[in-house]
């Protein structure tokens, strides 16, 4: 198998289709969020999350820094790396914000591919933060790749909710 090239191709999928449905977000929805349930994040906060679902895992991964802006390591973080409730999260200030932080994420990720290089991606072992079971570098990418598609979804469904003409070209980048 070639790690390289189907972790960049999945990455031009996941992040091709966020890109995509980031231009039908409103600005004024980005305090919206389901009514029913409890600890969803805001519109703003999924976008946040969105920004740094990949690309600063990937560079976890591959370099050990697991550092977040603001100086925190997430390696570091009570509850073995684990992300606040949705309340205590970070938000977007802007769509325009997201999509330069989610197209700065991109290329972190494909730097970070590039870096490890294809041996690396097969044979290295690592573990995460969140789970202390070592794994080959290349399905640990992937799940991050696979991560940012998840809350892909989560923002297609978010702008259903909203009542957006959104459809399953919109989910899969092809709209």
């Amino acid at each position: 198998m070639n790690w390289t090239d189907l972790l960049k191709n999945e990455i031009a999928m996941a992040y091709g289709a966020t890109e995509g449905l980031l231009k039908l977000v409103d600005e004024d929805a980005l305090d919206w969020k389901p009514e029913t349930g409890s600890n969803w994040m805001t519109t703003g906060q999924l976008l946040f999350h969105l920004t740094s679902a990949c690309g600063f895992c990937c560079k976890g991964f591959v370099t050990g820094d697991w550092s977040v802006p603001g100086g925190e390591d997430l390696a570091e973080m009570p509850d073995e790396g684990m992300l606040p409730s949705a309340e205590k999260m970070p938000t977007a200030e802007s769509v325009d914000q997201i999509k330069t932080l989610l197209a700065t994420d991109k290329k972190l990720a494909l730097k970070m591919i590039a870096q490890a290089g294809e041996q690396d991606l097969n044979d290295r072992k690592v573990d995460a933060p969140w789970d202390p079971t070592e794994k080959p570098l290349g399905p640990q990418l992937l799940m991050m790749v696979n991560h940012l598609a998840q809350h892909k979804a989560q923002l297609y469904y978010y702008l259903k909710l909203q009542g957006k003409p959104v459809n399953t070209a919109h989910l899969w980048g092809m709209a």
